[in-house]
């Protein structure tokens, strides 16, 4: 198991890669479809929630295969392009529902506040009521962040040279699957501890600073 650790680490960088990447893609582009979801216009409000139902009704694998062979025979789409893309259509549905439970968190008196103050209403939002719900959000966030490094395990089926791929690599070469494959469980343990840990001070530091 041990020798396989070095072969593994191999699709380390390409797995990070695409990890980062569509977390990024959700995080900015979440933004804009979670205002649509909290939209007073109806069609943008239709709109958003079909997206977010849509796209969280459906498996990664599914959006990456439709990606990279089905708009492959129009777009020539590299793989970890293809894996990059379709993770991050995935993880703006995850993340803008995070965004919107988070800024509806937001007690209605720092509305009531803020138009004391004469803060008009675009103003209240940016200023007081998304900062607190961005907040709120980010321990869920960090722990899909989590879940999103498993995830990008399923890149290898699109011909990604991941961490998973390396490891169905080695077997296919005649390896013993069972000690390969727990090693690249390890490795994605080890990947994902920090993340998890990130997750966890961030949720008490909310929570401390709530509690204030």
């Amino acid at each position: 198991m041990i020798d396989a650790i070095p072969f593994l680490l191999q699709g380390l960088w390409t797995t990070l890669i695409i990890t980062v990447a569509a977390f990024t893609i959700g995080a900015v582009c979440g933004i804009p479809v979670a205002l649509m979801r909290l939209s007073q216009v109806a069609p943008l409000r239709w709109l958003g929630t079909a997206y977010v139902e849509v796209v969280r009704g459906i498996p990664p694998i599914a959006w990456m295969l439709l990606l990279f062979y089905g708009l492959g025979r129009y777009v020539n789409l590299e793989p970890v392009l293809a894996a990059s893309v379709a993770l991050g259509a995935v993880a703006t549905a995850f993340l803008a529902e995070n965004y919107r439970a988070g800024i509806q968190s937001v007690a209605e008196g720092q509305w009531e506040g803020a138009g004391a103050l004469g803060l008009s209403g675009r103003d209240t939002f940016w200023r007081i009521i998304a900062p607190q719900g961005i907040g709120v959000a980010l321990p869920p966030s960090a722990s899909f962040a989590v879940g999103l490094i498993k995830d990008s395990a399923i890149a290898s089926v699109i011909g990604v040279t991941d961490i998973a791929f390396q490891a169905l690599t080695l077997n296919q070469q005649g390896n013993p699957g069972l000690p390969i494959f727990f090693a690249a469980g390890l490795v994605y343990l080890i990947i994902s501890i920090p993340v998890a840990l990130l997750a966890r001070r961030a949720d008490s530091f909310i929570r401390t600073r709530s509690a204030v």
